[in-house]
Parts: structure tokens; C-alpha cells; sequence
């Protein structure tokens, strides 16, 4: 059963292994898919996943998948099995997919009444470009090195490259980005430096002088074999009243203070609703230490209630959530929060329904064991 407030333009339902949030503007009405497995059968997934994507009417901006191989290609044909020819980004993370108890999830941004243009680079579509009356909208995705074969450092930079030319490609540059995400392989090997390159590249770019964007960084495997994937948001005003701007963390401290160069969250405002981007967030003390080592159930309401007061800061509450994923170091932890979609499962918490997606994947600390990232959008 379809529950909608007309007032503010946004509708959620259920399908059978899809929660599916349609956020409804003026011109533009965005759909929020995420789709988790019913049992073991992953597979199943693409399949709901096509049928509910086709009900919407809408183009796909672009496509994560969480926990599935795709050796030998077996995957990705699968995905044109069942989606056609696929000209949007998809960022595909393998990792957990040979654990018993792996957990995966596939999560698709689609829009019904714009054009969806792909951005291309080298012949291959890296994003996708689309306007919705108020701003123009980038998201690049599947960023990966050409030489999987160099220094992790060397891939990185490779990478943060890439996403500068898919930027230009689409009329944009980085001080257009309000998120960003990473993925790197053997994280804890090499974390540190990546996020020297990071601030590196960003100081080279004069990312410091504006907005630091908001940012996900978590372990994760990736067909290609590289040491690193990335994704972008990026927004360019078409009217006024359109603001990117950071947004801070009450129950922590800058992010920057303990040396990753990322916003806690961002907000974007529109003359039609508040857009929040809260950061991957795990449980880490207001001094930059990590907290409740090895409880796991301490991290995660830890975590929460982080959360929970950054969207408390923007007037905003768990109902406005649109979309989220939950990173566990160790996959038999998922239980924690119990099957999607949420509802009240995680322990300790009364927490309404909102579509999270649980996966597998390290976390930027040995000693942390749960992470979360969520977008909120408020219609003004």
C-alpha cells in the first residue's frame, strides 16, 4: 500500500525486495530504489529490481551493486539480461560475495520527466547529466583506474583524475561536488595514503577554499582488479535559492581534524526542498577516537544516534530518509538491524521504516565495525 503526502511530493511503497521512495518536484519526480535479496537467492534481485524500475517509467542516473560477482562477466551479463543496454554508471563492489553469510544489495537513482544524458570518457559511459528546473545534476560512477597493475597511490590519483575529466566532460569541475565515495580494496593496508592523496589533489584543485564534499570511504573489492572505485555527486545552480553548503556534526568533530578531507554531511537547498548527504559515520568520539571497541551493538546505536542528531540539526528526522546503506566489517553482524526495510529492529533504538541497504565491507579503522551513509530530503 502506496503512503503519500501530497503536500510534500513524496510517496514510499513496497514490492516484495524493493523499497522504492519517489520524491515528486515541480517538473521532476526522482525515484530511490533499493533492493535486497529474499534469502540466498541474489539473483532474484535484478529481476524485481528491472520490474520495479520499469513501473516507475523512469531513467536510470545511475546504479550501485553490493555483494555479487561478476566473474568472468557472468554478472554484467545478467544485469543487460534483465535492464537492456545499460548507458548509466554502475559501481559494482564484490566484496563479501564468497562469504556463506554475505549480504547484498543493488540501489538505483532514476528520474521520470528530464532527459538523462550519459557521460562518456574513452568510449565508456562513466556518468549521467540531468536537470531538473532548478540545478544540473552530475553523478559519475564505476571510476576505476586503466592500470590496476600500478602503486596503490598511483591508482588513487588515477582515479581522482578520471573524475576531474568526467567532470569536464559534463560541464563541471570540482568545486561543483557536494559527495563523493570510495572504495578501496585492502582498505586498512593503505587508508592512510589515500587520504594523502586525497587532500593532495583536492588542495591542488582549491577544494579547501569552498565546499569539502561530504564522503563515504570503506573497504571493498571490485572486478577490476584495481585498488580503488569511485562515484561523485556534482550540482550546478540553473535559479537562484539553489545552496550547497557543510554541515556539521553535533556529537563529533571535524573529520579534517583526525586527517580525511570530508564534510560530516552536506546540505543542498532548492526553492522546492532540502537535500541532506550524511557521510559515512561510524562510531567515533568528539576527540577523533574510535569507541565501544569490539561491541558491536554499542557501535551501531552509537552511530545512530550520531546520525540521528545531524539530522536533528537540519530540522530533519528518520522519516525523511530517502536512502542508506549500513556497512558491517563482519556479515553475520547484518541481524543487527534486522531485514530491510529497518522498521524498529535495530537494538535499542525505536526507529521508524526507511530503505537501507546492509552489505559487507571493511571500515576505515580496524577497530570500528559498523559504518552508515544516508541521503534525507525535506520539501520546503
Amino acid at each position: 500500500m502506496a503512503k503519500q503526502d501530497k503536500a510534500v511530493g513524496i510517496e514510499r511503497y513496497s514490492r516484495p525486495g524493493v523499497d522504492v521512495v519517489a520524491v515528486r518536484g515541480a517538473r521532476v519526480t526522482e525515484y530511490f530504489l533499493t533492493v535486497s535479496p529474499r534469502g540466498r537467492d541474489l539473483e532474484a534481485m535484478f529481476p524485481a529490481a528491472a520490474e520495479a524500475l520499469r513501473e516507475t517509467g523512469a531513467a536510470v542516473v545511475s546504479q550501485e551493486i553490493f555483494g555479487v560477482s561478476n566473474e568472468d562477466g557472468a554478472g554484467a551479463q545478467m544485469l543487460g539480461d534483465f535492464f537492456g543496454a545499460v548507458t548509466w554508471p554502475v559501481t559494482w563492489i564484490e566484496e563479501g560475495s564468497e562469504e556463506e553469510s554475505a549480504r547484498a544489495a543493488i540501489q538505483i537513482w532514476a528520474v521520470a520527466g528530464a532527459d538523462v544524458t550519459p557521460v562518456e570518457w574513452r568510449g565508456e559511459v562513466v556518468g549521467s547529466v540531468f536537470e531538473n528546473g532548478h540545478a544540473r545534476y552530475c553523478r559519475l560512477g564505476g571510476l576505476a583506474p586503466e592500470d590496476a597493475e600500478a602503486g596503490n597511490m598511483q591508482q588513487a590519483r588515477a582515479v581522482l583524475e578520471l573524475m576531474e575529466k568526467g567532470l569536464i566532460a559534463a560541464g563541471m569541475n570540482f568545486s561543483n561536488v557536494i559527495r563523493t565515495w570510495f572504495y578501496n580494496h585492502r582498505m586498512l593496508d593503505w587508508y592512510g595514503d589515500f587520504n594523502s592523496i586525497r587532500t593532495q589533489f583536492f588542495a591542488e584543485r582549491g577544494v579547501f577554499d569552498g565546499l569539502v564534499p561530504a564522503s563515504t570511504g570503506v573497504g571493498g573489492r571490485n572486478g577490476a582488479g584495481a585498488a580503488l572505485m569511485a562515484e561523485c555527486l556534482a550540482c550546478v545552480p540553473l535559479t537562484e535559492g539553489v545552496e550547497a553548503k557543510a554541515v556539521i556534526s553535533p556529537l563529533q568533530c571535524p573529520a579534517p581534524t583526525y586527517g580525511s578531507s570530508f564534510s560530516r554531511a552536506v546540505e543542498l537547498a532548492t526553492p522546492e526542498m532540502r537535500r541532506l548527504y550524511v557521510s559515512g559515520t561510524a562510531s567515533i568520539s568528539p576527540d577523533g577516537r574510535s569507541i565501544y571497541v569490539g561491541d558491536v551493538e554499542r557501535q551501531v546505536q552509537r552511530t545512530m544516534e550520531v546520525v540521528e542528531a545531524i539530522l536533528k540539526s537540519r530540522d530533519m528526522a528518520w522519516a525523511d530518509v530517502t536512502r542508506a546503506i549500513a556497512y558491517y566489517k563482519q556479515a553475520a553482524d547484518c541481524p543487527l538491524f534486522g531485514d530491510p526495510p529497518l522498521g524498529g529492529h535495530c537494538k535499542g533504538l525505536e526507529l521508524p521504516e526507511f530503505p537501507v541497504a546492509l552489505v559487507k565491507n571493511d571500515i576505515c579503522r580496524d577497530d570500528l565495525l559498523f559504518e552508515i551513509e544516508l541521503d534525507a530530503i525535506k520539501p520546503i
